[in-house]
């Protein structure tokens, strides 16, 4: 474990884990081409190929990739709506906020494009691993139990999680078929990933993941 993630990890005990400035400008709204729905590696390949990996390039994600990767991941595949992961009871409970060097954007899935939340560079805050600091991009899973009202309490979070779980599988399988590597982390600073995207009682931080180009050998 090397220093950098000690800190951050004493720092995130303390409270006192904070996100850093923003690398250049952030715009509050970023519209995303439209996604490419068809192509692509066949799935059986996809799989053969789907991996963890900690190294990651710091070079940023071009916008059409990152567009058909947040499609990939929980975009809109039907008129009426439905989504490209899966929920208990259509509840799409799952919100995915996209950590970028500009600042913390939420993805609008209906719109399909990104609404700055915060201008300020919060990779750092995703976890504790020295990685997500610099890599281009860092997800981040939030369960808003508003719209879980029909689900018992005392199954909210497990049923929010695997929702989460079939998000952040779509990203995987897209990462194995478009060259790029991720990782899912659950080894984060909860409260702080919610202090920094300024969200309420009832919004639940669940799991953030890394994506990015391999780094160079």
């Amino acid at each position: 474990m090397s220093s950098t993630t000690l800190t951050k990890f004493a720092l995130g005990m303390m409270g006192r884990l904070r996100p850093r400035p923003a690398i250049g400008d952030a715009t509050a709204t970023i519209a995303l081409p439209a996604p490419e729905a068809r192509g692509g590696m066949p799935l059986m390949e996809a799989f053969a190929l789907r991996r963890s990996s900690r190294e990651f390039a710091h070079e940023a994600l071009p916008l059409p990739l990152l567009s058909n990767l947040l499609w990939a991941a929980y975009g809109r595949n039907r008129p009426d709506g439905g989504r490209t992961a899966p929920s208990a009871l259509d509840a799409q409970e799952i919100d995915v906020y996209a950590a970028l060097p500009t600042g913390a954007y939420l993805y609008d899935a209906g719109e399909h494009a990104l609404r700055l939340v915060a201008q300020s560079d919060l990779r750092r805050v995703t976890g504790y691993q020295d990685f997500v600091d610099e890599a281009p991009l860092d997800l981040v899973y939030v369960a808003d139990h508003r719209r879980m009202a029909m689900v018992p309490v005392a199954q909210r979070e497990s049923f929010a999680s695997v929702a989460a779980g079939a998000v952040a599988q779509n990203v995987y399988l897209f990462a194995a078929g478009n060259g790029l590597a991720t990782v899912l982390r659950a080894w984060i600073g909860r409260d702080a990933i919610a202090d920094a995207l300024g969200l309420a009682h009832d919004q639940q931080v669940l799991l953030s993941q890394t994506v990015g180009y391999p780094a160079k050998a």
